[in-house]
């Protein structure tokens, strides 16, 4: 969402025709997850993806249409056939896109104003059948409900938006509608993960590097004048000069919080380690040997904790890719950050059986 709003904004100066298509459902293996979007406008920009590039003609020409009748649709692709000339799939999914004129009205001004402050978020949108078909109600937070797409469905898609808002992500609700079947695409917006790093290391720069690039809001922490500037941390959001149980004690460190310490010096890890055990942090790294975190664990136990709070700490830290370059020790945390993040073990997806194929 948030990469299409700067030129959704520059279009809409040039009082461009915009259209906006949104990926709604995924049926099998397809590039891209429900939720993706696509801008288009009359004059043939493009800001965006639903596939990759199998089908984003085709949903330019419909577009066009859509644009001309001033009314949403609903468009299914399945797989091409066999020479991949007719426009469709090649990895052997289907999907439903629904291609929509762009409104900035209230419920979209509203999620904007939310998406851009890091604040949760999270609405409905109606996909079927026709009379419902782009209606939209948004949800933020304890806030009154804006918008609606009827009032035999508006509490149903309120309560699955609510249960969304936590950790993001989509559903499609069907329910009876009178005579007819009502189909409605739910959508969440957390707030942005945020990582902590502790320790302005050489390996910390890489990890910094890369969890930016993934969306993750960065702070790097560390006492040390000489490690902690601007300058060696570009791609962080904040890089603060102080102990890292000065900084937690002002924070909230939630499910939305990623806490690494990198420093191997146990004045600095320990406390932050405390501060992290006592929150509701997700995920909760050390880097070190295993020797090293027995005697940190060592100095948690003296400070109360016990086994089963202990075991949340990650520790050696990172999954087991074997590089022991900073930017291969990065990597390997990063990716297990990512696997905790989306509830994996991270092993091979040859060992598994993938719904979505980001290759295509």
């Amino acid at each position: 969402m948030k990469e299409l709003l700067a030129d959704l904004d520059r279009w809409r100066r040039q009082n461009e025709a915009i259209a906006l298509a949104t990926l709604v459902a995924v049926r099998g293996s397809a590039p891209r997850l429900p939720g993706s979007r696509l801008g288009l406008t009359q004059s043939g920009r493009m800001s965006g993806s639903v596939s990759a590039g199998c089908v984003e003609s085709d949903v330019f020409e419909h577009a066009m249409k859509v644009l001309d009748a001033g009314r949403p649709a609903l468009v299914t692709y399945g797989i091409t056939d066999e020479q991949g000339f007719e426009v469709g799939l090649s990895c052997g999914g289907s999907i439903d896109v629904l291609i929509e004129p762009f409104s900035d009205g209230d419920v979209w001004r509203a999620l904007r104003r939310a998406v851009e402050a890091n604040e949760p978020a999270a609405w409905g949108i109606g996909l079927a059948p026709a009379p419902l078909r782009g209606r939209k109600l948004l949800v933020l937070g304890d806030e009154p409900v804006q918008g609606g797409i009827d009032p035999a469905l508006d509490r149903e898609v309120v309560a699955a938006a609510r249960r969304l808002l936590p950790g993001g992500g989509t559903r499609t609700l069907t329910r009876p509608w009178g005579d007819e079947e009502a189909t409605v695409f739910v959508e969440a917006f957390p707030p942005p993960v945020r990582l902590f790093i502790v320790g302005a290391t050489h390996a910390a720069i890489h990890l910094c590097r890369m969890a930016a690039q993934l969306g993750f809001r960065v702070t790097v922490i560390d006492a040390r004048t000489a490690f902690a500037s601007a300058e060696r941390f570009p791609e962080a959001d904040e890089v603060l000069r102080a102990w890292p149980d000065a900084v937690f004690g002002e924070r909230t460190l939630d499910a939305y919080a990623y806490v690494v310490t990198m420093t191997h010096d146990f004045k600095i890890d320990v406390p932050a380690l405390e501060c992290a055990l006592r929150s509701g942090a997700r995920y909760i790294g050390a880097l070190g040997s295993r020797r090293t975190h027995e005697r940190r664990k060592a100095q948690l136990v003296a400070r109360g904790f016990g086994e089963a709070e202990l075991a949340r700490i990650r520790a050696p830290i990172g999954l087991d890719l074997g590089g022991r370059q900073p930017e291969e020790i990065a990597l390997a945390i990063l990716a297990e950050m990512l696997a905790v993040r989306h509830g994996r073990e991270g092993g091979p997806l040859s060992a598994r059986r993938a719904t979505v194929d980001a290759d295509g």
